[in-house]
């Protein structure tokens, strides 16, 4: 069985057992036992976060929001952010210290539905890749809102997703349409351009009050 079947197979029963976020930890468990494979764990950082050309951190803060174990959160604090990274999964945070026992980044256990207070518009640059896509359709609004209330005043949000035309593709992902990452916008973040390319999108937004 793939890893995109795996994470299929135990979102759709944690699901069915009314939990959305529960079989990030399940999934993350069972591929650390060797009976199921993480789709998205690579070596690299996501090509569409190395391929963004951010410019240099300069110590401005940054957050990843889903960070599993850690790729994309070590490539931003490699650049010079003091990055912070979170995930729902016990496991996922535990593999990211273990997988970098020299990090500069400051992991955490945490869900995205109820984040640290002190996190609220605290941060320069939000990375938000591929975790709303991972949500049923009736948590979309909620999620994104969640993303959009980390970024500072100034601050960029930066949305990594899969794309797609329509509405009713099978997942997890549910790729996201032209008009979600529209709706990212809003509550004082604005759009600033959508790139398209191949079955991805690149968002950027900033948060202007």
């Amino acid at each position: 069985m793939s890893g995109d079947e795996d994470a299929r197979r135990l979102a759709h029963a944690s699901l069915d057992a009314g939990d959305a976020t529960g079989w990030f930890e399940r999934l993350y468990a069972e591929a650390g036992d060797g009976r199921a494979e993480v789709p998205w764990d690579r070596p690299d950082a996501a090509e569409s976060l190395r391929g963004a050309d951010l410019a240099a951190g300069a110590g401005r803060a940054a957050l990843v929001v889903g960070c599993g174990p850690g790729r994309d959160a070590e490539f931003l604090a490699g650049l010079g952010y003091a990055t912070t990274a979170f995930d729902i999964s016990d496991t996922a945070i535990r593999l990211a210290r273990e997988r970098h026992p020299d990090t500069r980044v400051d992991y955490h256990v945490a869900d995205l539905f109820d984040p640290p207070p002190q996190w609220r518009r605290s941060f320069d640059l939000v990375v938000e890749s591929n975790n709303v896509q991972a949500l049923p359709r009736e948590l979309r609004a909620r999620a994104i809102s969640a993303v959009r209330d980390f970024v500072a005043p100034g601050g960029t949000l930066l949305v990594l997703a899969f794309a797609s035309a329509t509405a009713d593709d099978d997942g997890p992902p549910w790729p996201l349409t032209r008009a979600e990452v529209d709706s990212v916008a809003g509550d004082g973040v604005r759009g600033v351009r959508v790139e398209e390319f191949g079955s991805r999108w690149r968002a950027w937004f900033v948060r202007e009050s």
